[in-house]
């Protein structure tokens, strides 16, 4: 067999890892998930990174007759990508982690690229998936919290100090709940798919109802659920206005779990946009389109990238 050149891609996730091969046409040579295992800690997640990478290596050896040329591993929290240092992770528990040096140590001194997660993920969206072919575009995932990518001509603008694209943290109700970012009445303690479940669970009188529910008995027609529904949007409407007021977006890209309701979410918040613009363009507002695979085929983009940015010795 003609040996495959390819990356290692990997997607840290609080719960879960997903990682793959890719080959430098894109496509997927092998796909692997693994279990972060937070609850050990945050050493013992570092190193389970580092084993689930060298395994990769080894996989790439053996199935497609070459190691890996670089990897790309996306992170969450605050991430030094220039530096190669995971800075931050509450979920994790790590401070200040240098993870593309123990990730290049581990594997045999390959060149290893760090990415946000979801500035990773909104760079596979605007290159492969619902903004393809968009030179500026904005990636907005709604889950436990809200974040977002900033995308110019091709790339994800992290900002100066790394914290670009934290809509999220836009005050929306001045007063309103407290984040625990330290304010009050940030976005995603209104429109993110958390304070949905929280508002339907309190208004339904189901504690264990979620967001999903909520998405289902509106679709149903459930007076309740709509009320709860378009408070949200109403909050996340006024966020991306301001998002768009200061960055011109051509495509505005949803995802997360809110986006799974489909139209259900699309109709009314389109509209809701809509009505809050004056002079401001309207962008397309789309559904992503990579699912939860975004931030690994992101990570293997970024190490395609450093690939390709590297000066021959």
């Amino acid at each position: 067999m003609k040996p495959v050149k390819h990356v290692i891609a990997l997607d840290v996730g609080g719960t879960g890892m997903k990682a793959a091969l890719v080959a430098d046409d894109g496509t997927l040579l092998h796909e692997a998930r693994r279990a972060t295992g937070r609850e050990r800690g945050p050493d013992a997640v570092v190193e389970t990174i580092q084993e689930f990478a060298a395994e990769l290596l080894d996989t790439g050896r053996e199935r497609f007759g070459r190691p890996a040329s670089a990897a790309g591993v996306a992170v969450p929290g605050i991430v030094d990508a220039e530096h190669g240092i995971a800075v931050y992770a509450a979920n994790l528990g790590w401070r200040d982690v240098p993870m593309r040096a123990l990730l290049s140590s581990r594997l045999g001194g390959i060149p290893v690229a760090l990415g946000h997660d979801v500035r990773t993920g909104g760079l596979a969206e605007g290159r492969i998936g619902a903004g393809r072919g968009a030179d500026r575009f904005l990636f907005v995932p709604l889950g436990t919290g809200i974040a977002g990518a900033i995308g110019i001509a091709g790339r994800i603008e992290a900002g100066a100090h790394g914290y670009a694209g934290e809509i999220g943290h836009i005050v929306v109700r001045p007063g309103g709940p407290a984040c625990g970012c330290g304010q009050h009445g940030c976005l995603e303690t209104l429109a993110s798919a958390a304070a949905v479940s929280r508002a339907w669970a309190a208004a339904s009188g189901d504690p264990g109802a979620d967001a999903a529910d909520c998405a289902e008995a509106v679709a149903s027609g459930d007076a309740r659920a709509r009320e709860v529904w378009l408070a949200a949007i109403g909050a996340l409407a006024d966020g991306l206005v301001t998002a768009i007021t200061l960055l011109d977006p051509r495509t505005l890209i949803i995802g997360g779990g809110l986006a799974e309701a489909g139209e259900t979410l699309f109709t009314p918040l389109r509209t809701a946009v809509e009505e809050r613009v004056t002079f401001q363009r309207l962008p397309h507002i789309v559904p992503a389109a990579l699912g939860d695979t975004a931030g690994c085929l992101g990570a293997g983009l970024l190490a395609w990238d450093l690939l390709a940015t590297e000066v021959p010795a």
